[in-house]
Protein backbone atom coordinates (compact mmCIF):
# COMPACT_ATOMS: atom_id res chain seq x y z
CA UNK A 1 0.00 0.00 0.00
CA UNK A 2 2.51 2.13 -1.06
CA UNK A 3 0.63 4.79 -2.72
CA UNK A 4 -1.97 5.53 0.42
CA UNK A 5 0.87 5.58 2.43
CA UNK A 6 2.63 9.00 0.48
CA UNK A 7 -0.49 10.70 0.80
CA UNK A 8 -0.96 9.92 4.28
CA UNK A 9 2.34 11.43 4.42
CA UNK A 10 1.31 14.01 2.77
CA UNK A 11 -1.90 15.01 4.65
CA UNK A 12 0.04 14.85 7.77
CA UNK A 13 2.26 17.56 6.45
CA UNK A 14 -0.34 19.84 5.42
CA UNK A 15 -2.18 19.46 9.19
CA UNK A 16 0.69 20.17 10.82
CA UNK A 17 1.84 23.47 8.33
CA UNK A 18 -1.37 24.86 8.63
CA UNK A 19 -3.86 26.08 11.29
CA UNK A 20 -6.52 24.19 10.93
CA UNK A 21 -9.81 22.96 12.56
CA UNK A 22 -9.76 19.11 13.33
CA UNK A 23 -12.74 16.68 13.26
CA UNK A 24 -12.77 13.02 14.38
CA UNK A 25 -15.45 10.48 14.42
CA UNK A 26 -17.10 7.30 13.23
CA UNK A 27 -18.54 6.07 10.58
CA UNK A 28 -21.19 3.41 9.32
CA UNK A 29 -21.37 2.58 5.32
CA UNK A 30 -23.88 0.31 3.42
CA UNK A 31 -24.79 -0.98 -0.01
CA UNK A 32 -23.65 -3.04 -2.40
CA UNK A 33 -20.67 -4.37 -4.60
CA UNK A 34 -20.50 -5.91 -8.21
CA UNK A 35 -17.55 -7.19 -9.45
CA UNK A 36 -17.74 -7.31 -13.28
CA UNK A 37 -16.39 -9.46 -15.83
CA UNK A 38 -14.91 -12.00 -13.26
CA UNK A 39 -13.48 -14.83 -15.15
CA UNK A 40 -11.49 -18.54 -14.73
CA UNK A 41 -9.01 -19.04 -17.71
CA UNK A 42 -7.37 -22.13 -18.88
CA UNK A 43 -4.45 -22.12 -21.50
CA UNK A 44 -3.46 -24.56 -23.43
CA UNK A 45 -1.80 -27.30 -21.44
CA UNK A 46 -4.13 -27.21 -18.55
CA UNK A 47 -4.98 -30.73 -17.21
CA UNK A 48 -8.74 -29.93 -16.34
CA UNK A 49 -10.21 -32.71 -13.50
CA UNK A 50 -7.94 -35.19 -15.23
CA UNK A 51 -9.30 -35.05 -18.74
CA UNK A 52 -7.18 -34.23 -21.98
CA UNK A 53 -4.94 -30.71 -21.98
CA UNK A 54 -7.87 -28.29 -23.20
CA UNK A 55 -7.08 -24.87 -25.29
CA UNK A 56 -7.56 -21.38 -24.08
CA UNK A 57 -10.92 -20.75 -22.47
CA UNK A 58 -12.26 -18.19 -19.99
CA UNK A 59 -15.19 -18.75 -18.14
CA UNK A 60 -17.31 -15.37 -17.29
CA UNK A 61 -19.25 -14.43 -14.55
CA UNK A 62 -20.78 -11.19 -12.32
CA UNK A 63 -20.81 -11.32 -8.93
CA UNK A 64 -22.88 -9.06 -6.91
CA UNK A 65 -23.19 -8.80 -2.98
CA UNK A 66 -24.28 -6.43 -0.29
CA UNK A 67 -21.94 -4.89 2.22
CA UNK A 68 -21.23 -3.17 6.25
CA UNK A 69 -18.37 -1.85 7.23
CA UNK A 70 -17.86 0.46 10.32
CA UNK A 71 -14.61 2.96 9.91
CA UNK A 72 -13.28 5.68 11.90
CA UNK A 73 -12.18 9.04 10.13
CA UNK A 74 -9.52 12.08 10.79
CA UNK A 75 -9.76 15.04 8.79
CA UNK A 76 -8.62 18.60 8.66
CA UNK A 77 -10.74 21.62 7.68
CA UNK A 78 -8.91 24.52 5.80
CA UNK A 79 -12.31 26.82 5.33
CA UNK A 80 -14.74 25.57 3.07
CA UNK A 81 -12.22 22.41 2.15
CA UNK A 82 -10.99 19.55 4.33
CA UNK A 83 -8.54 16.66 3.89
CA UNK A 84 -9.40 13.26 5.37
CA UNK A 85 -8.33 9.71 6.20
CA UNK A 86 -10.99 7.16 6.96
CA UNK A 87 -9.90 3.71 7.78
CA UNK A 88 -11.79 0.62 8.42
CA UNK A 89 -10.30 -1.41 11.38
CA UNK A 90 -11.79 -4.97 10.66
CA UNK A 91 -11.83 -7.65 7.73
CA UNK A 92 -14.86 -7.79 5.17
CA UNK A 93 -15.16 -11.35 4.16
CA UNK A 94 -17.04 -12.86 1.29
CA UNK A 95 -19.26 -15.78 1.12
CA UNK A 96 -17.20 -19.32 0.39
CA UNK A 97 -18.27 -20.58 -3.31
CA UNK A 98 -18.01 -24.13 -4.07
CA UNK A 99 -17.47 -25.85 -7.45
CA UNK A 100 -17.17 -29.60 -7.96
CA UNK A 101 -15.16 -30.76 -10.83
CA UNK A 102 -15.05 -33.61 -13.01
CA UNK A 103 -13.01 -35.51 -11.26
CA UNK A 104 -15.69 -35.12 -7.90
CA UNK A 105 -13.26 -33.18 -5.66
CA UNK A 106 -14.45 -29.47 -4.73
CA UNK A 107 -12.65 -26.34 -4.80
CA UNK A 108 -13.68 -23.72 -2.46
CA UNK A 109 -12.93 -19.99 -2.64
CA UNK A 110 -13.57 -17.24 0.17
CA UNK A 111 -11.76 -14.03 -0.02
CA UNK A 112 -11.21 -11.17 2.69
CA UNK A 113 -11.00 -7.66 2.07
CA UNK A 114 -8.60 -5.87 5.19
CA UNK A 115 -7.37 -2.28 5.47
CA UNK A 116 -9.26 -0.38 3.12
CA UNK A 117 -8.39 3.19 3.58
CA UNK A 118 -9.80 6.42 1.70
CA UNK A 119 -7.97 9.51 1.42
CA UNK A 120 -10.50 12.08 0.60
CA UNK A 121 -11.01 15.71 0.27
CA UNK A 122 -14.66 17.77 0.63
CA UNK A 123 -15.78 20.82 -0.22
CA UNK A 124 -18.46 22.90 1.02
CA UNK A 125 -21.14 23.62 -1.80
CA UNK A 126 -22.95 25.54 0.77
CA UNK A 127 -23.41 25.67 4.81
CA UNK A 128 -24.37 21.75 4.78
CA UNK A 129 -24.28 20.10 1.77
CA UNK A 130 -20.86 19.50 0.36
CA UNK A 131 -18.84 17.20 -2.67
CA UNK A 132 -16.15 14.57 -1.59
CA UNK A 133 -13.66 13.11 -4.20
CA UNK A 134 -11.33 10.20 -2.51
CA UNK A 135 -8.56 7.85 -3.48
CA UNK A 136 -8.73 4.19 -2.18
CA UNK A 137 -6.51 0.88 -1.29
CA UNK A 138 -7.65 -2.68 0.17
CA UNK A 139 -6.00 -5.85 0.67
CA UNK A 140 -7.92 -8.90 -0.87
CA UNK A 141 -6.04 -12.02 0.74
CA UNK A 142 -7.61 -14.86 -0.79
CA UNK A 143 -8.00 -18.34 1.25
CA UNK A 144 -8.72 -20.85 -1.24
CA UNK A 145 -9.24 -25.14 -0.57
CA UNK A 146 -8.07 -26.50 -3.98
CA UNK A 147 -8.22 -30.16 -5.26
CA UNK A 148 -4.86 -29.37 -6.93
CA UNK A 149 -3.33 -27.98 -3.64
CA UNK A 150 -2.67 -24.87 -5.47
CA UNK A 151 -3.36 -21.20 -4.83
CA UNK A 152 -3.60 -17.94 -5.90
CA UNK A 153 -2.29 -15.74 -3.68
CA UNK A 154 -3.08 -12.37 -2.12
CA UNK A 155 -3.19 -8.66 -4.38
CA UNK A 156 -4.18 -5.36 -3.75
CA UNK A 157 -6.62 -3.16 -5.26
CA UNK A 158 -6.57 0.39 -6.35
CA UNK A 159 -9.57 2.86 -6.49
CA UNK A 160 -12.02 6.06 -6.22
CA UNK A 161 -14.53 7.24 -4.36
CA UNK A 162 -17.33 9.87 -5.37
CA UNK A 163 -19.70 11.19 -2.78
CA UNK A 164 -22.45 13.80 -2.05
CA UNK A 165 -23.06 14.48 1.55
CA UNK A 166 -25.44 16.74 4.21
CA UNK A 167 -23.57 17.79 7.13
CA UNK A 168 -25.16 19.47 9.88
CA UNK A 169 -23.62 20.95 13.48
CA UNK A 170 -24.94 19.82 16.67
CA UNK A 171 -24.12 21.51 20.11
CA UNK A 172 -20.30 21.82 21.44
CA UNK A 173 -18.75 20.84 18.01
CA UNK A 174 -20.30 18.06 17.69
CA UNK A 175 -21.81 16.98 14.09
CA UNK A 176 -23.44 14.58 11.97
CA UNK A 177 -23.40 13.77 8.80
CA UNK A 178 -25.10 11.63 5.94
CA UNK A 179 -23.57 10.56 2.09
CA UNK A 180 -24.06 8.73 -0.94
CA UNK A 181 -21.39 7.21 -2.61
CA UNK A 182 -20.06 5.46 -5.69
CA UNK A 183 -16.61 3.65 -5.72
CA UNK A 184 -14.68 1.41 -8.22
CA UNK A 185 -11.85 -0.37 -7.85
CA UNK A 186 -9.45 -1.62 -10.78
CA UNK A 187 -9.56 -5.09 -11.90
CA UNK A 188 -6.51 -8.11 -10.97
CA UNK A 189 -5.42 -11.14 -12.15
CA UNK A 190 -4.17 -13.80 -10.22
CA UNK A 191 -2.17 -16.78 -11.09
CA UNK A 192 -2.50 -20.69 -9.90
CA UNK A 193 0.93 -21.39 -7.95
CA UNK A 194 0.89 -24.84 -9.59
CA UNK A 195 -0.18 -24.01 -12.51
CA UNK A 196 1.06 -21.43 -14.38
CA UNK A 197 -1.85 -21.74 -17.33
CA UNK A 198 -4.93 -21.27 -14.94
CA UNK A 199 -5.45 -17.72 -13.67
CA UNK A 200 -8.33 -15.82 -11.86
CA UNK A 201 -9.36 -12.36 -13.49
CA UNK A 202 -11.64 -9.57 -11.79
CA UNK A 203 -12.23 -6.57 -14.43
CA UNK A 204 -13.16 -4.27 -12.08
CA UNK A 205 -15.51 -3.94 -8.99
CA UNK A 206 -18.10 -1.18 -8.62
CA UNK A 207 -20.15 -0.11 -5.54
CA UNK A 208 -23.11 2.25 -3.78
CA UNK A 209 -23.40 2.82 -1.04
CA UNK A 210 -24.87 5.35 1.79
CA UNK A 211 -22.76 6.40 5.20
CA UNK A 212 -23.68 7.90 8.56
CA UNK A 213 -21.40 9.70 9.76
CA UNK A 214 -21.28 11.31 13.89
CA UNK A 215 -17.68 13.13 15.13
CA UNK A 216 -16.62 16.29 16.76
CA UNK A 217 -14.40 19.28 15.60
CA UNK A 218 -11.62 20.17 17.98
Amino acid sequence: MKKITILITGLMLAAFTAQAEIRAGISLSAGVFDADGASEKFAAGHNSGGGDAITTKSTEDDAEGLFGIGSIFVEKAFGKFALGLDYVPHSLESETTENTRQDGNVNKVQIDFENLMTVYGTIALNDNIYAKAGYMEVDVNTNEVLATGGSYGNTSLDGYVLGLGYDRDLDNGAFVRVEANYMEFDGATLTNTTDSNKSVTADGITGYGAKLSIGKAF
